[in-house]
């Protein structure tokens, strides 16, 4: 027997082939959707890890310039403890110097000089005075540069002749005399025995700065 199909198979066939189409179209798109799903949430993980991270990293260095603050804050008050510390150390030290500088000038001021003002400005001392000649001063000048442990850098500022009338009216002819000279600082006084061991008392040395005051044309 034989069959015959009068159906437009044809058709069939296309219906069929659309049908599959679309179909492997709509797996395609699903399986497309899920795999980007799936990498949206990979994604979405590692950023919030990745912020998790970033937020730990904000506190750290929050706690970190914190500790800065407080490091820079302790530095600042040890300076200014050691800048007070120097200062009463400088002070301790240099109590005895106008002790060391009026022995100082005794022992350097030849006969025939008195001193009328010493003016001391930090470690500058400004000295006026009286002298019978100008070597009279030439000389205080050489002592105070060279034999000198504690004065040093004399500079004869002014020197220009008066007359000064005695207690019986006798005038003579002196010389007014302005001297400035750097003084020494004790820890600058290295030499065993110099006169910052403190071997002269401050009794012994006013003394001997008043005979040096005393000392008469």
């Amino acid at each position: 027997m034989i069959l015959i199909n009068l159906l437009p198979h044809r058709e069939e066939r296309r219906k069929r082939r659309k049908i599959a189409f679309f179909t492997g179209l709509g797996l395609a798109a699903i399986v497309g959707i899920a795999v980007v799903g799936a990498w949206y949430l990979v994604v979405q993980q590692m950023t919030a890890v990745q912020q998790e991270r970033n937020q730990f990293l904000k506190n750290e260095i929050t706690k970190l310039d914190s500790q800065i603050k407080d490091i820079a804050s302790l530095n600042a008050e040890i300076a200014s403890l050691t800048a007070r510390q120097k200062a009463v150390e400088d002070l301790q030290i240099d109590r005895n110097l106008p002790v060391h500088l009026l022995n100082e000038l005794v022992k350097q001021t030849p006969e025939g000089i008195y001193f009328t003002a010493v003016k001391q400005d930090g470690q500058v001392i400004q000295i006026n005075g009286i002298a019978q000649t100008q070597e009279r001063v030439s000389e205080f000048l050489r002592n105070t540069a060279y034999n000198s442990e504690w004065l040093v850098k004399p500079e004869l500022v002014e020197s220009k002749a008066t007359v000064v009338t005695a207690a019986n009216k006798e005038q003579k002819r002196l010389f007014d005399f302005s001297v400035r000279v750097a003084v020494k600082r004790p820890q600058d006084i290295a030499a065993p025995g110099s006169p910052a061991s403190g071997a002269s008392s401050p009794a012994g040395a006013a003394s001997a700065a008043a005979a040096a005051a005393a000392k008469k044309v």
